[in-house]
């Protein structure tokens, strides 16, 4: 069973920044597609970024310019940077990877 631990979430003003990390195991790390989503309350779970085996990226409109995603092969860990939040992008943010989740992890923007 692939297993994904989140970390990095809180609170955070607007226009802050905050790096959320996902620890994978139990998968050929260097080989996989990772995703993050985010879901916020009373809201369908959406896509924000992804990043292909080979590096290549892809970022929802609304945080294309914000965030960056990327991986380390060598700590099978993949990481979300999020500059200039915004309130709306309040919600939980998940790691994906091969129809696995991991358990979320919060982010709040707020003054």
């Amino acid at each position: 069973q692939v297993q994904l631990v989140e970390s990095g979430g809180g609170l955070v003003q607007p226009g802050g920044s905050l790096r959320l990390s996902c620890a994978v195991s139990r998968i050929i790390f260097s080989l996989a597609a990772m995703a993050w989503y985010r879901q916020a309350p009373g809201k369908q779970r959406e896509l924000v970024a992804t990043i292909t085996s080979g590096g290549s990226t892809y970022y929802q409109d609304s945080v294309k310019g914000r965030f960056t995603i990327s991986r380390d092969n060598a700590k099978n860990t993949v990481y979300l940077q999020m500059n200039g939040l915004k309130p709306e992008d309040t919600a939980v943010y998940y790691c994906h990877t091969a129809s696995n989740w991991g358990q979320g992890t919060q982010v709040t923007v707020s003054s």
